[in-house]
């Protein structure tokens, strides 16, 4: 039985490109009641310098400690700096990340996807989020979250889904917002006649038995690839969030997600939650 750890881990890189991210980070600890841990990941210093200038190394660390303190405290409410931690770790950032996440003590994990350097790039966050140890949030710095009241749920029939629905569960109760599951269908039968219609309807009513407001939708891919369909969706429904589980096919090979979750992940413009094999089961005290 594991319980609740109530911390997030956030990589942030301390300039002011990152102050959008930093505002999101903000709402999901505000609106959560969490701690934050904000991680700065800087570059290995290589094994000479580390071996004859260990002292001017450790003080660009400590430099780079006190830049993300003051970025992170100059732009937080008074009332939420009690909340946050500061770290700064070298090497790569999916590799940081992935160990700390593998260390445990934290909930999840975000991170922001754009262009390379200040964050991951898109192969760096389809491994993330395939291999990471706790769920992993994909935000886009073009889509400011300021409530959440909709939340899109894609399924698949290989997908195994009890992770998934544990935290649907918790975050549309913890923001009061309805859910809508949705699925791809390419073959050409009667959509109530499919089992991913059975599947959806089974979810819809166990979300519906804890107090839920849910909907499903069944599309057919009329030749289109299901991503694209998903996407297509989600661009008219205009949720506020989305939650994906990676494919059992990639992640059964320790392999990066397979290529619908990550068109999805890095298509949509809104946060995208994802949960995987490695990921523990839900805190018992999560339930509300």
């Amino acid at each position: 039985m594991r319980y609740r750890s109530n911390n997030i881990l956030a990589l942030l890189t301390p300039n002011k490109e990152e102050q959008p991210f930093l505002e999101q980070i903000l709402f999901f600890r505000q609106s959560l009641n969490m701690r934050v841990f904000f991680y700065h990941i800087i570059e290995k210093p290589s094994f000479l310098k580390k071996l004859f200038q260990s002292k001017q190394s450790k003080n660009v660390k400590n430099e780079e400690l006190k830049a993300l303190h003051d970025f992170v405290e100059k732009r937080t409410p008074r009332e939420d700096l009690q909340h946050m931690s500061y770290r700064v770790k070298t090497g790569s950032p999916l590799s940081v990340l992935i160990g700390q996440s593998k260390n445990g003590g934290y909930e999840f994990l975000m991170v922001k996807k754009g262009k390379p350097g200040s964050t991951l790039n898109r192969d760096e966050t389809d491994k993330l989020i395939s291999r990471a140890f706790c769920p992993a949030l994909v935000i886009s710095k073009n889509f400011p979250v300021k409530k959440i009241k909709k939340i899109v749920i894609p399924i698949d029939i290989s997908q195994s889904t009890k992770k998934k629905l544990l935290w649907a569960t918790y975050f549309a109760k913890k923001f009061g917002a309805k859910i809508n599951i949705v699925s791809a269908l390419s073959v050409n039968i009667d959509t109530k006649r499919s089992l991913v219609w059975r599947d959806a309807e089974k979810l819809k009513q166990m979300l519906i038995q804890r107090g839920i407001s849910c909907n499903v939708d069944i599309i057919k891919t009329n030749g289109k690839e299901k991503h694209a369909v998903i996407l297509d969706y989600i661009e008219k429904e205009k949720p506020d969030m989305v939650i994906i589980r990676t494919h059992q096919d990639s992640s059964l090979t320790g392999a990066q997600v397979g290529k619908f979750v990550s068109e999805v992940v890095n298509g949509c413009s809104m946060p995208v939650f994802t949960v995987n094999r490695f990921n523990h089961p839900m805190p018992v005290d999560f339930e509300l």
